[in-house]
């Protein structure tokens, strides 16, 4: 299903000063993994952070670490005006904390797990905004999302099939391919993350 982003928060849009870095990719090209490598690399480096999302499903472990939310929380929030930007997608709900425009206001950058169907209100909404996106093969999104377990043959191609209607290359984008090792993918999403960063 398509995804469905929340525009009321854009009226004090573009945040400036530092910059919004959104990594997006398939599922089973190793998004989080890459992120974690970063994460590890760029531990106590100024003016750069990782955005811990909130998002309306428990913590298993097996996904991205994130702050749990019901849905009647995540909405009072959402009024409350907790919220920087959020969106809905496949049944769930997405917040990233209004705190990150304070802190890219005083030029950090925040490098957050994005959604491709989201960008344009992302780009809209803060003035430096870079999409970095994480590919790899096609044999490989099938082994990576077959060792998972979660899903059938057919359930993995459909997916697949899903994910290509987005792959819509950014403008200006940086592609990073993690058919590899995940060392040499990592250094090269630290370097585009690096050359974000004003904070000397």
């Amino acid at each position: 299903m398509p995804m469905a982003a929340d525009t009321s928060l854009r009226k004090n849009s573009p945040v400036e000063g530092g910059a919004f870095i959104a990594v997006v990719g398939p599922s089973g090209a190793g998004k989080d993994t890459l992120m974690n490598f970063a994460r590890e690399a760029l531990a106590g480096r100024k003016g750069v952070f990782f955005v811990r999302r909130v998002i309306t499903r428990p913590v298993d472990g097996a996904a991205e670490d994130h702050t749990p939310s019901t849905f009647e929380e995540f909405d009072r929030n959402a009024r409350d005006g907790q919220f920087a930007f959020h969106w809905d997608a496949h049944g769930l709900k997405y917040g990233l904390p209004s705190d990150i425009d304070d802190r890219i206001r005083a030029g950090e950058c925040a490098v957050c797990n994005g959604s491709r169907a989201v960008l344009q209100g992302l780009s809209e909404r803060y003035a430096n905004f870079l999409v970095v996106s994480i590919t790899a093969s096609p044999q490989v999104l099938v082994s990576r999302l077959a060792l998972r377990g979660r899903e059938s043959t057919a359930e993995i191609r459909e997916r697949l099939e899903r994910s290509a209607g987005l792959q819509t290359q950014w403008p200006g984008a940086v592609v990073v391919d993690n058919s590899g090792s995940v060392e040499a993918a990592g250094n090269e999403l630290v370097a585009a993350i690096q050359k974000m960063v004003v904070v000397p």
